[in-house]
């Protein structure tokens, strides 16, 4: 799992059937601290985030594939929940 912040959307024209009718978010991943990695990836959306929202990303293609109940689809990384806060402590 890995914390990012959702900087945009994606927009994709032509893609997999796995991807109709979900969101595609753009996040900046971050530190527990919330400070940015330089790093990106894109995710789908499970959970109606939007931009600026801090969000937990699961980023291991078979618990993606099994939370959305394929056994074989081209995704990776999926936005399973909204962080209201991180503990450092």
């Amino acid at each position: 799992m890995k914390i990012g912040r959702v900087a945009g959307t994606v927009v994709s024209t032509i893609n997999s059937p796995i991807f109709d009718g979900r969101k595609l978010l753009l996040c900046d991943l971050i530190t527990p601290d919330g400070e940015p990695t330089g790093d990106y990836t894109i995710a789908a959306d499970t959970i109606h985030a939007g931009a600026g929202d801090m969000v937990l990303i699961l980023d291991e293609g078979s618990s993606a594939r099994q939370i959305l109940g394929e056994a074989v689809a081209p995704i990776r990384a999926l936005v399973v929940g909204i962080v209201d806060e991180v503990d450092v402590g």
